[in-house]
């Protein structure tokens, strides 16, 4: 059991993590989604231990939520950041496992969501560089700017 108490989101709140992940649970909501998000991950880079306690609950929803999916990948792809939250994260190795198998299931259908799933199964395996290397990568045709003198 979560004691919520102890878990302060980016923002340093206690409180409002369990209440957005009781309403994401009850219904796919929009908004809730989007504040959970720069709840538990700030700035792109930043996890709190909330974040962590979060995780369960996320890979829960994960089989038949693409949001959950790409909140718990973006969750574990800074965990090997400075985060102060290693023994929370050493706690959610059954998580971490469980969410592993949901990836890989769901990549095998070749969802419209499969590049941010293949981030997060990069993540889930450790390979947090190339997780967040593939950050931004949508195509195989990428436009480069080139400045030529002109004559």
């Amino acid at each position: 059991m979560v004691n919520w108490a102890q878990m302060r989101d980016c923002w340093f709140d206690v409180d409002r993590v369990p209440e957005l992940l009781e309403r994401v649970e009850r219904q796919d909501d929009a908004e809730a989604w989007k504040e959970l998000g720069w709840r538990l991950v700030l700035e792109h880079d930043l996890v709190s231990p909330a974040s962590f306690a979060a995780l369960p609950r996320l890979v829960c929803l994960a089989p038949r939520s693409a949001e959950a999916r790409g909140l718990a990948g973006r969750i574990l792809e800074r965990a090997a950041g400075r985060h102060g939250c290693d023994d929370l994260l050493a706690d959610c190795d059954g998580t971490i496992a469980e969410f592993r198998e949901v990836l890989d299931r769901h990549l095998r259908s070749r969802p419209a969501d499969y590049l941010v799933s293949f981030r997060a199964l990069l993540a889930v395996e450790e390979e947090y560089h190339w997780a967040n290397a593939l950050e931004g990568f949508t195509d195989d045709i990428n436009g480069v700017d080139c400045d030529v003198a002109r004559g």
